[in-house]
C-alpha cells in the first residue's frame, strides 16, 4: 500500500490536516504525520496534535507528500529546507505532491512545480503566483499535483488523493462511507 506523510507546521489549518488523515488511513493507506519544527504542533485554532515524527527523522519511500495549508501554517511551510527538498524529490520521481488552501501559492509555487500548471487555492493567494493558470474549481489535478481551496474542500481533496493513490474502486468506497455528497 501507499506510503504518504501530512506535513504540520505552527498554525496548521485542522480540517485540512485531520481529514485527508482519517480518509487515508479509512482507505488502508499509511499515513505518517510529520512535525516540521516540533512534534506537538499547534493549528491555527488551538488544536494540539502529536506528530509521529519529525522531518528530519523521517526515512520512508514517500509515494505521496501532502501539505495542509492556513496562512501561519504554509508560511512555517515554506520557510523550512527539508519542506523545500521533500516537493523537489517527490516531484522530479513523480510521486504526488498534494497541496490545500494558502499551500500551494506558498508552499509549492516557490518550488518552481505549479510554473504553466493550473491549480487551486484560498481566494486571494493566486495573486502572486504568475506563469501559473489559477482556477476555482474545488480540486485540481495537474499530473503528480492535486491542489484543493481550503476547510469546506478538504473532504474532496481527501477522495482525489485516495482515487489518485489506491484507484477509483477504494476511492467510492469512502466516499460512500463517509456520507460525502454524490
Amino acid at each position: 500500500m501507499a506510503e504518504t506523510a501530512v506535513f504540520l507546521a505552527d498554525g496548521f489549518e485542522e480540517v485540512e490536516a485531520i481529514t485527508p488523515i482519517d480518509f487515508l488511513r479509512r482507505a488502508g493507506i499509511t499515513v505518517h504525520i510529520v512535525g516540521v519544527r516540533r512534534q506537538v504542533v499547534k493549528g491555527g485554532h488551538d488544536l494540539v496534535v502529536q506528530a509521529e515524527t519529525l522531518i528530519d527523522d523521517l526515512n520512508v519511500d514517500l509515494d505521496a507528500v501532502i501539505f495542509p495549508g492556513g496562512k501561519t501554517g504554509a508560511e512555517n511551510l515554506a520557510a523550512s529546507d527539508a519542506v523545500s527538498s521533500l516537493i523537489h524529490d517527490t516531484y522530479i520521481k513523480g510521486n504526488l505532491v498534494a497541496a490545500i488552501c494558502a499551500s500551494p501559492a506558498l508552499v509549492l509555487y516557490p518550488q518552481g512545480i505549479l510554473k504553466g500548471k493550473r491549480f487551486t487555492c484560498y481566494p486571494g493567494f493566486e495573486k502572486n503566483t504568475e506563469g501559473a493558470y489559477f482556477t476555482e474549481k474545488r480540486v485540481v489535478q495537474e499530473g503528480n499535483i492535486i491542489t484543493s481551496r481550503g476547510p469546506g474542500s478538504a473532504a474532496e481533496f481527501a477522495i482525489a488523493i485516495i482515487r489518485y493513490l489506491a484507484g477509483d474502486e477504494t476511492a467510492n468506497t469512502i466516499h460512500a462511507a463517509t456520507l460525502q455528497k454524490v
